[in-house]
């Protein structure tokens, strides 16, 4: 039932919100030429690959394979639109379309690429898969500034996997073992009350 629901709510927003995406679409495309969608093999529930959809944020020529995977602020592939999504996390709303397929939640897990879902501690990797991942988590509240903190270290790449990661998989796991539906509903506000104070 959570699933029809879910899929019902974000596949509702998609038809409100599709004339403002189409303007966020068309900004993107005018400001760095290219797609105005970025998609990226993600890990979902189970450990099954779906691809996750974003509003490009970053300069197309620069999206190639060895590129960092990880982005700090004042990132030089970050396009000036894209900073802007970014900063209010518009870039997130296409995901809507991953709710609609249900390959995500809205609240649940941040799906992480392979590499890093591979550095997760293995008692944890399969707790943390057992659940759709999600637009948001506590994680993505309470690391919301992540960009900045990786922008102020020396090698942010391994700042990431030997600090932030371990972090938000203990913030992951806590998460499934203790969700709800009012939890869910508390973790969605908070995310907005930070989106909207910035």
């Amino acid at each position: 039932m959570r699933r029809v629901v879910e899929a019902v709510l974000a596949a509702a927003a998609l038809v409100v919100l599709a004339p403002f995406l189409a303007v966020l679409a068309l900004a993107v495309r005018l400001d760095s030429g290219g797609p105005a969608l970025f998609r990226q093999w993600r890990v979902g529930r189970d450990g099954v690959p779906f691809q996750i959809v974003k509003l490009r944020t970053m300069s197309d020529e620069r999206l190639r394979a060895g590129a960092p995977l990880v982005t700090t602020a004042g990132d030089p592939r970050v396009t000036r639109v894209g900073r802007w999504l970014r900063r209010t996390k518009l870039d997130e709303l296409p995901q809507l379309v991953n709710v609609v397929r249900g390959e995500m939640a809205f609240v649940g897990p941040r799906p992480e690429v392979a590499r890093y879902v591979a550095l997760w501690p293995d008692e944890l990797r399969d707790e943390i898969l057992s659940v759709r991942p999600g637009l948001t988590d506590p994680a993505a509240v309470a690391l919301r500034h992540e960009e900045e903190v990786l922008a102020a270290q020396p090698d942010p790449e391994r700042y990431y996997r030997e600090v932030l990661l371990p972090q938000k998989a203990a913030m992951y796991r806590d998460y499934v073992r203790t969700r709800g539906v009012g939890r869910d509903v508390t973790i969605a506000a908070r995310t907005l009350r930070a989106v909207v104070s910035g």
